[in-house]
């Protein structure tokens, strides 16, 4: 029989202790990993009117621009550079700041088949993630039905003058307010988001009992919202209109439990037909100016690796200008995933500026789904396919992606 020394069998109990000791650990990030994946946040930001996307990421490197725009073509010394192909509207300082430390992805090219050139049938498509099918529901509806089968309070939110069509859930009933102070939402007068009356101890049938499960939420979420916003205090600049992107940057560093946030640029600002070129710098500073003090305020507070943004607009803008220095409705457009835990550079192709539809409009090259889909299964990580109602391949864009 072969004898084990001391000095062998303390070794082998060290290593057998290590390997044990390893295993543990190894279970312990991998359940920290998983519980940090459970605490992400989407934001979404709507650009709504159509943003032209050309005149944003502009490919000053294609003589094809300046040829299809030789009034309104941004100029390479003007242009906040990218690299050696693409440059930044000059109203991007912000944005270009948080480029260059590789916070930004810009995915070109996204649209759809047989695209529509009306705000509202396009718009629509894109709130529900379902082109020229209709749905009663939004994709982030659905992606918070897929996060949590059950009703959670305040873990979906709208700040809008108006519900957005991509919230509508069938499980949660979407928080919508514009005014936290006020918590009202505004349509032709102002509606308020919180009942008056006290809560009926008897219910006349089931919708009674509904309305009055809301209002009973309503009442507790405004005075959530209202209470963060009211203590939220910070030095960080969001530019003179933060897209209410300064309230979500508020109630996530309040702790509440809400993962998914929509807001858009309202009055469909971005819809330049005339003399696009000052009007298009000064609303892109706007936007600019308010996700830089985003990032910087999440960072600030913490949260900077729980939270991720999207970017997007129902359509892009025609190729060639018109004859009143504006750009017509488009097609394919550029969308931006922002945050901490991208890998920031360029994805998808930018479709031809020569070979275009009978419109002069550029040939998308990249289903806007797909964006959703990485999004949803690489930040979110629960699976796109049901959200979507199809599968969409990924971009590698996330540092850390989770697992479905």
């Amino acid at each position: 029989m072969t004898r084990i020394s001391n000095s062998r069998r303390r070794f082998l109990m060290n290593s057998a202790a290590l390997c044990l000791g390893l295993g543990s650990l190894s279970k312990a990030l991998s359940q920290t990993r998983a519980e940090k994946m459970s605490d992400r946040i989407l934001v979404v930001l709507e650009l709504s009117g159509g943003n032209d996307g050309l005149n944003t990421i502009v490919p000053y490197g294609d003589d094809a621009y300046y040829k299809a725009r030789p009034r309104l073509g941004i100029r390479e010394k003007q242009l906040l550079r990218m690299d050696d192909y693409f440059g930044m509207n000059p109203g991007l300082r912000g944005l270009h700041r948080l480029w260059e430390e590789g916070q930004v992805a810009v995915i070109h090219g996204c649209g759809y088949e047989r695209p529509s050139y009306s705000h509202f049938n396009s718009i629509a498509y894109w709130r529900t993630g379902v082109p020229h099918q209709g749905d009663e529901y939004g994709w982030m509806g659905r992606l918070a039905d897929s996060l949590s089968s059950e009703y959670k309070p305040n873990f979906l939110v709208n700040i809008d003058t108006s519900q957005s069509l991509a919230v509508n859930s069938k499980v949660h009933t979407p928080v919508v307010f514009s005014d936290p102070e006020k918590f009202q939402r505004y349509t032709l007068a102002p509606q308020k988001m919180v009942s008056e009356s006290a809560r009926a101890e008897t219910f006349q049938n089931a919708s009674h009992e509904y309305l009055s499960r809301i209002a009973d939420g309503a009442k507790e979420a405004s005075a959530l919202f209202q209470e963060a916003w009211r203590n939220y205090k910070t030095e960080v600049d969001y530019g003179i209109f933060p897209v209410n992107l300064d309230k979500i940057s508020a109630f996530i560093a309040s702790g509440l439990p809400t993962r998914l946030y929509y807001t858009s640029f309202p009055n469909n600002s971005f819809d330049t037909h005339v003399s696009q070129v000052p009007v298009h710098q000064r609303l892109l500073s706007y936007v600019s100016d308010a996700i830089y003090g985003f990032v910087k305020d999440l960072e600030r507070t913490g949260n900077s690796d729980r939270v991720t943004l999207l970017v997007f607009s129902e359509f892009g803008r025609r190729v060639p200008e018109n004859d009143i220095l504006g750009t017509d409705h488009g097609t394919a457009n550029n969308m931006m995933l922002i945050g901490s835990g991208v890998k920031g550079g360029h994805y998808g192709k930018l479709p031809s500026l020569t070979e275009l539809n009978e419109l002069d409009n550029l040939l998308f090259t990249t289903d806007f789904r797909r964006v959703y889909a990485t999004a949803i299964e690489e930040w979110m990580g629960v699976s796109s396919s049901g959200v979507l109602k199809g599968s969409f391949e990924k971009f590698p864009i996330f540092d850390s992606p989770a697992e479905v």
